[in-house]
């Protein structure tokens, strides 16, 4: 497999865990305020998931563009 496509199957499975990290960050708002003291917990991964995400992304783009 190439560089390229480990790359595209690293994202897909990233997006799909950033995606179910703003899935519990939206199921715990909707259960407010039981767990309130979970907020950050669960915003802190949705935040990273996205960040690791928009990385990965970037790099993708980085080595099309080479």
């Amino acid at each position: 497999m190439s560089e390229r496509e480990t790359l595209k199957a690293e994202i897909k499975k990233l997006s799909a865990k950033a995606l179910q990290a703003k899935m519990d960050l939206h199921d715990l708002s909707e259960e407010l305020p039981i767990n309130w003291t979970s907020i950050m917990v669960f915003a802190q991964k949705a935040h990273d998931a996205y960040a690791e995400l928009e990385r990965r992304n970037h790099d993708l783009k980085a080595l099309e563009n080479t």
